[in-house]
């Protein structure tokens, strides 16, 4: 049946974004209600699928984009007008359909939302002080799901068996919590369980007398589970606590014990942070050396009256993806020197789990309010988060002495995520939880539908691949350090679910050029099991894959001059390379500068004691002399070790030349005492970094030349992800060290000379970026690499930078350390392949 009616019009529309498990199809279905409309809306595994018909079908266009919710992200939207068709009875939401090809954006792990909050300090709501609250605005997402669409059936709340007010509220799409996949309440869902080690804090007491005694545990005859509280698993070595779980864990914390916190993406080790001996035992059993540890508060209020808070840091610390946030500390405040030791700045987040903010809930504890709680990820040294309860008292017994868990599985291992403040734009430093599985968007790299999907592999340290579906790219959560098992499992099992989720299938296969890496193994033995004709394997220079990453960001296509300083990366010439300046666009780059090349005696050990940097240095600057040079510095080793690492660099035994600029970072701090053995990657330069005088504009002589400046070999120049060029300028250092010696001979205080040196790496970037610009009249800059994470270089840059032609971009939304150049390696191997 068809009408003559102008007005009354019919569209078939698809939606691809951000649209699912966020609402979007109760306000579609509402939309439709008011306009009086009538058709369908429904999730399928590309998106959102409207069939729509009525006389007011163009107000609901436009409201379809104007009104969506916050939540949303609509990245394209397909309209198509169909024959009238006047059979629908209203408007309805059909049940979900899989569709081939193309892909619906999963959505990240979001903080609870202002509705949940309130009801869960409501004392009259069926839900009050439920720790698995949740929402369509607000819950478990990514962390949960292990298919698509994303429906309840496809996450780890299948086995919880919604009870009948809650399945109300799933089915009526007036209701907020309208087809919430994790809806659940106290009857039906999830629930606590407390753990205590029969021994490990009763013995740490024994052997400790400043430690404060075990509180006694509830009796628990007689007593029924709370609703808090659920069934008990595994035996042997914990007592089970069947009540008050929060309270208990609360008191715990308060008399200085250390809990392994089961929470969205994995588990925490949380302590008092107030209390020095807590935190000191904690930094002990973890073996975390000075790393800081991340602090959880309950408000805004608290945190700053430890921290100095700007309006966008608040707005960072709200956001619903609620990261850690490096703020700078007050002075003298009660939160233990030993949660970021040496360091000016502290890492705060506020609660995001329901759970996280009943244990600073008043009603449960109100005379044991905790002001701050250490909340680092629970796991051994260098190794994934835990996210299994039984896993977690296997490899945390011997840190944790008790255990507050669950029964929501988690399928998704997610780390809390880290931002930082570069002047007045936010950087983050790890993405994962709360921004992770977001796709990003490439930009203009002319690729169709059709493009071959890419598995980009990432490095070694502060790994992420990255996946493309079209013209977007998936870049996967932190997955750390690619340096055992338990981490390559991780991988493995990441790759695995984003490949399903995204139903992604690459065939172009790019990885780092160093031929050591795990990652390039991975990538050569996971091409070699693919059998289409048009796979290809591409190796992409470390550099230029830090420079992309930064140009995809900001949809930069054109010739940048690219400045990427790092501590590590495979150079084309088999150096190793880290203080670059290069000529970059999209597909390929030249080099046409960098820091002079000096010896790494020992290795990887001239990473972990930068004292050996120093030497390195000074040898290079004044040869045999060196040590006539600065006596108060090489008095401060033994004279053995000195003789094995000048002999070691004379015979360039285990000493590979490189060029990096976090190596001389390192060199610099231990040259003036400040670090001469880390125990963290990147220390020596923090440190460094936190001793700078901001007041101090002095800047230390440098030269650019083009001495010492072999060509690039002929077979490594250009080709697929390489370099080309010949004959870079050298980027001379001797002047710098030899302008330091003088001010430690005159006694110079460290802070200026921390900022003098600081100020001279940033006149080095604008006299480099000077030179490029006059000869090839590129005036974009992009910077990256993981010496970018230093926020006293970026803001002496910016300055720098200001009153000159150029435009200037640095990493925002991707990590500019090696958690970013996986995003690189992607988009290079797409402009090569296309």
């Amino acid at each position: 049946m068809y009408s003559d009616n102008p007005v009354f019009k019919r569209y078939r529309i698809h939606i691809k974004g951000m649209v699912q498990g966020i609402g979007f199809r109760p306000f579609v279905y509402n939309l439709a209600k008011t306009l009086d409309l009538n058709g369908y809306v429904l999730n399928d595994s590309i998106g959102v699928l409207i069939d729509v018909e009525g006389e007011r079908t163009k107000e609901f266009l436009q409201k379809l984009k104007s009104n969506a919710p916050t939540l949303a992200r609509i990245d394209d939207i397909i309209i198509e007008e169909l024959p009238q068709s006047y059979i629908y009875k209203g408007f309805e939401i059909k049940k979900s359909i899989s569709a081939t090809g193309g892909f619906s954006p999963v959505q990240p792990d979001i903080a609870a939302c202002p509705d949940c909050l309130k009801e869960l300090n409501d004392p009259n709501d069926r839900r009050y002080l439920y720790p698995f609250i949740n929402c369509t605005n607000c819950g478990p997402r990514y962390s949960i799901i292990f298919d698509m669409p994303y429906d309840r059936h496809n996450t780890t709340m299948s086995s919880f068996r919604m009870c009948r007010e809650c399945e109300e509220e799933y089915n009526n799409p007036l209701d907020r919590r309208f087809h919430a996949q994790p809806n659940a309440c106290p009857k039906c869902g999830p629930r606590l369980e407390f753990r205590i080690q029969d021994s490990n804090f009763k013995k740490d007491d024994e052997n400790n007398p400043t430690h404060p005694p075990l509180y006694p545990l509830p009796s628990r005859e007689g007593k029924s589970p709370s609703p808090l509280v659920g069934e008990g698993w595994g035996e042997g070595g914990f007592s089970e606590q069947k009540e008050k779980p929060i309270e208990t864990t609360t008191k715990l914390l308060k008399q200085g014990a250390i809990i392994a916190i089961k929470g969205i993406g994995g588990f925490h080790l949380a302590c008092d942070a107030c209390n020095d001996n807590a935190v000191k035992r904690l930094r002990e059993k973890k073996d975390r050396g000075n790393k800081p540890f991340a602090v959880m508060m309950p408000d805004i209020e608290t945190i700053k009256m430890f921290c100095k808070v700007s309006p966008d840091e608040e707005m960072i610390l709200k956001n619903p993806s609620r990261p850690i946030a490096l703020l700078k500390k007050k002075k003298n405040i009660p939160i233990s020197n030993l949660a970021a030791p040496e360091n000016n700045y502290l890492g705060a987040m506020l609660p995001y789990a329901p759970l996280h903010y009943l244990l600073f809930h008043k009603s449960l504890n109100p005379d044991l309010i905790l002001p701050a709680v250490v909340m680092t990820s629970g796991n051994l040294k260098e190794e994934p988060i835990v996210i299994d309860n039984e896993k977690a008292m296997e490899r945390l017994s011997k840190i944790a002495d008790a255990f507050l868990m669950h029964n929501r599985n988690i399928y998704m291992r997610v780390d809390d995520s880290v931002v930082n403040m570069h002047g007045l734009k936010p950087a983050i430093l790890r993405r994962s939880r709360g921004f992770v599985p977001e796709p990003i968007d490439m930009g203009p790299i002319d690729m169709n539908e059709d493009m071959p999907e890419i598995l980009a592999c990432g490095g070694q340290l502060k790994n992420t691949f990255c996946i493309t579906k079209g013209r977007y790219a998936i870049v996967s959560q932190h997955i750390g350090d690619m340096e055992n098992k338990e981490a390559i499992e991780f991988y493995k099992e990441t790759l695995k679910n984003l490949k399903n989720t995204f139903k992604a299938e690459p065939k172009i296969i790019a990885h780092d050029m160093h031929p050591n890496y795990w990652t390039t193994r991975f990538a050569k033995e996971y091409h070699s099991q693919l059998t289409t004709h048009d796979s290809q394997l591409i190796a992409v220079q470390h550099h230029h894959a830090h420079i992309v990453s930064c140009m995809t960001e900001h949809n930069l296509k054109d010739d940048v001059i690219g400045i990427a300083f790092d501590g590590t990366g495979y150079g084309a010439d088999g150096n190793i390379w880290g203080g670059e300046f290069l000529i970059a666009d999209r597909k390929g780059s030249t080099r046409f500068a960098h820091f002079d090349y000096v010896p790494m005696p020992g290795g990887a050990m001239a990473i972990k004691e930068p004292w050996r940097m120093a030497i390195s240095y000074l040898i290079n600057t004044y040869g045999d002399n060196a040590k006539d040079v600065l006596p108060l510095f090489f008095n401060r080793f033994k004279t053995t070790d000195i003789g094995a690492i000048i002999m070691m660099m004379k015979k360039k035994f285990n000493s590979p030349l490189t060029s990096s600029c976090g190596r001389l970072f390192d060199a610099v701090s231990s040259l003036i005492g400040i670090k001469d053995i880390i125990t963290f990657e990147g220390e020596a330069a923090i440190k460094l970094e936190m001793l700078a005088d901001s007041e101090c504009y002095g800047v230390y002589k440098f030269n650019i030349s083009d001495k010492n400046n072999p060509p690039i070999p002929p077979l490594l120049k250009g080709g697929k992800g390489g370099l080309s060029g010949q004959n870079p300028k050298i980027i001379d250092t001797k002047d710098i060290i030899k302008s330091i010696v003088e001010d430690i001979k005159a006694n110079a205080p460290s802070s200026i000379i921390s900022a003098k040196f600081h100020n001279t790496i940033a006149e080095i970037a604008f006299a480099a970026a000077e030179i490029i610009q006059k000869k090839h009249g590129i005036d974009k800059v992009a910077f990256s690499g993981g010496v970018f994470q230093n926020s006293f270089l970026v803001k002496k840059i910016k300055e720098k930078f200001a009153s000159a032609n150029f435009k200037i971009f640095f990493n925002e939304k991707i990590p500019t350390n090696d958690g970013g150049i996986s995003l690189g390696q992607a988009v290079i191997a797409a402009e090569i392949c296309k």
